[in-house]
């Protein structure tokens, strides 16, 4: 079926958009008729998108021009009398309607077939403040917003190199969401690329109802039973133009303000903005200590529930251990009810008031405080343990990966719980296993450079570089 265009008659092409549009229903779709040099005209334009400045100083050249200065097409009249950066004419009517509905302005002009498309955008957001999750103790504290225009120009702050590529597409039948795919053309895995290009032109979806995690599940199908996450995202520049550098793509979703990193493995998901921020000796005690702590987050109260199930495996200098109270309720129980009161206090905080959170602290504090170990409901060892492993959890920059410990570990606490040290060597080979055999959405080893193994790579991932020696590697 051949695309709609415009015909130049005034009155068709303003039923056309008018129909389309439904301007008399739409209260925020502006529809301003004007006089140019004795045409008649229509600006169209969106209520909150567009800067009423610019639309001021279109109108007033617009009727400026007088009728014998007219010229005879829309490509001669925007380069006389269009004094803007990002101008350009479009004769396709479904190209001017997602003009419009991006919030940019668009005249039609009696004589005309094509439309003149003006940048005149200037969408509401907030401003680049650091973001909540990725706070760094040095460092820039500029962090990106729902915009996808200041988020890409944060980057072309930090890489002002030509090679720099941005590419700009339009996802979802109904949403028609700006999707950018950013990348350094001589860095990139070109094979990569190609791919991630591939599947971005090819799918088929109504809207990215949730922006970046409903693209990465349409991009990322396969696997989805394995917890950790495919992909790295991050809401600051820096973390951004230093994953650009490395070779990585970027993504960026309007509407978001968070990029997805691709490919990432569970090293690169681990990584942390202060490991660079910091000299090396720091950032590397900073990096192992991460890793370390993950570890024993995983592994603390699995270990714990399997002594105490085998209590004379328990040297005498480990006695101190040994539950003191009585265990009214079983641990496996205890563990798991507190691990679902953990969540649930951290969805009430994100859900309760600020004016509330203090309340809901303390109640907290006393819920899971002396009174629960004086109900006989828990015992204090294993409120310390829960306490610890709650707290290990935050020191993850990413929730993703954060998520998927907790998942493993809820299966080795079951597995230990029912088979005892065989469900705990299977729990533990499940882990192993969920990692080892996990790929990157470049089919490479999620644990590169362990496998494959290379050691100058294995070097910088355990022990920060110099960040002078890093680039010249690079």
């Amino acid at each position: 079926m051949q695309e709609q265009q415009l015909s130049g008659i005034i009155n068709n092409d303003y039923r056309i958009l008018h129909e389309t549009l439904k301007t008399d229903i739409n209260f925020d779709i502006g529809e301003r008729k004007l006089c140019i040099a004795g045409k008649e005209a229509y600006l169209y334009t969106i209520n909150g998108f567009a800067a009423d400045d610019k639309i001021q100083r279109i109108i007033h050249f617009f009727l400026k021009v007088q009728p014998e200065e007219m010229p005879q097409d829309a490509d001669a009249f925007i380069e006389s009398y269009t004094p803007f950066a990002s101008v350009k004419t479009e004769k396709k009517v479904e190209q001017l309607v997602v003009s419009i509905l991006s919030g940019i302005g668009v005249v039609i002009i009696d004589g005309y077939d094509k439309a003149i498309v003006m940048e005149t955008r200037d969408y509401p957001g907030r401003g680049v403040e650091e973001p909540e999750k990725d706070k760094v103790l040095r460092g820039a504290r500029d962090g990106f917003s729902e915009t996808i225009i200041t988020n890409t120009a944060l980057i072309r702050r930090r890489i002002r190199d030509p090679k720099l590529r941005m590419e700009i597409f339009r996802i979802g039948d109904v949403s028609k969401t700006d999707v950018v795919l950013t990348y350094l053309e001589d860095k990139v895995d070109q094979d990569l690329l190609s791919r991630i290009k591939l599947r971005i032109r090819n799918l088929e979806v109504h809207a990215l109802t949730m922006s970046q995690e409903s693209l990465a599940e349409c991009l990322y199908e396969h696997k989805w039973y394995n917890p950790f996450p495919k992909f790295k995202y991050t809401e600051r520049p820096d973390t951004t133009v230093a994953c650009i550098l490395e070779g990585n793509l970027v993504i960026m979703v309007d509407n978001s303000p968070a990029a997805m990193v691709l490919p990432s493995s569970i090293f690169d998901i681990a990584e942390a903005a202060d490991d660079y921020y910091f000299p090396p000796i720091t950032g590397t005690y900073l990096r192992i200590t991460r890793l370390m702590i993950c570890l024993v987050a995983l592994m603390t109260l699995p270990v714990y529930l399997l002594l105490m199930q085998n209590a004379e495996w328990i040297p005498p200098w480990l006695d101190f251990i040994k539950t003191a109270e009585a265990v009214n309720v079983p641990l496996i129980l205890q563990i798991l009810i507190l691990e679902l009161a953990v969540d649930g206090l951290r969805l009430a905080a994100v859900n309760t008031p600020s004016m509330l959170s203090t309340p809901l602290s303390i109640i907290a504090g006393l819920v899971l405080g002396d009174f629960s170990v004086q109900s006989g409901w828990f015992n204090s060892e294993i409120m310390l343990y829960m306490a610890f492993v709650t707290v290990a959890n935050y020191t993850q920059t990413s929730y993703e990966l954060s998520y998927a410990i907790k998942f493993l570990r809820l299966i080795i606490l079951i597995l230990t719980a029912v088979f005892n040290v065989w469900g705990f060597i299977a729990g533990v080979l499940l882990s192993i296993g969920a990692v080892v055999f996990n790929k990157t959405i470049a089919g490479t080893s999620y644990i590169y450079p362990l496998i494959p193994f290379r050691w100058s790579e294995v070097k910088k991932r355990f022990f920060r570089p110099r960040l002078s020696h890093r680039n010249k590697q690079k």
